[in-house]
């Protein structure tokens, strides 16, 4: 599915969010219609696709061809190094899977999440802009970042923990010997 524009978009979360379209690329942004409290579920994920890595997929798997299209508004959640919520794809029920608050939410705030928090290796690579006082920089995926750096973001992705944790266990001479 296409990413909505402006021409073209039907809100598919009519009660909870709506995108504020802005001018120029990648300058529009989800944002809430209702408050949410930390913790809580916003919404289940719903219209799901499987697809290839992209900037419009969620990672929802180690491997790296496991991703997911959106299929809906949530497409529109940008990144911010302190994010507000969190794509939780952790149980093995894709049923289950749903946005989640991190902190609470105020009506009308833009909804943000951590991308290396499902993102292993990202398709497009960015400068990250959100200004925040943790802002990491380069937004390049979990491979890139310290195991500190990603716990300091509320929540990673059970495989991103594994991966971490695969990568800073390796001895240096198995992980030369890769290359």
């Amino acid at each position: 599915m296409p990413k909505p524009s402006r021409k073209s978009y039907v809100p598919t979360h009519p009660t909870k969010f709506v995108v504020e379209f802005a001018p120029g690329e990648f300058s529009s942004y989800l944002k809430s219609l209702k408050a949410f409290t930390a913790g809580q579920v916003m919404c289940t994920l719903r219209g799901l696709t499987h697809g290839a890595k992209a900037y419009t997929s969620v990672q929802c798997g180690r491997g790296a061809h496991d991703h997911i299209e959106l299929n809906s508004d949530l497409v529109y959640i940008n990144h911010s190094c302190e994010p507000n919520v969190a794509f939780d794809l952790s149980s093995t029920d894709r049923a289950k899977w749903h946005l989640r608050a991190l902190k609470d939410i105020k009506r009308g705030e833009p909804l943000t999440f951590f991308y290396p928090s499902t993102e292993w290796d990202m398709d497009q690579r960015f400068k990250c802009e959100c200004g925040t006082p943790t802002c990491v920089g380069s937004i390049q995926g979990a491979k890139y970042l310290s195991r500190k750096e990603l716990q300091a973001r509320g929540f990673v992705s059970p495989w991103i923990q594994e991966l971490v944790s695969e990568r800073d266990n390796k001895t240096p001479e198995r992980a030369v010997s890769r290359l």
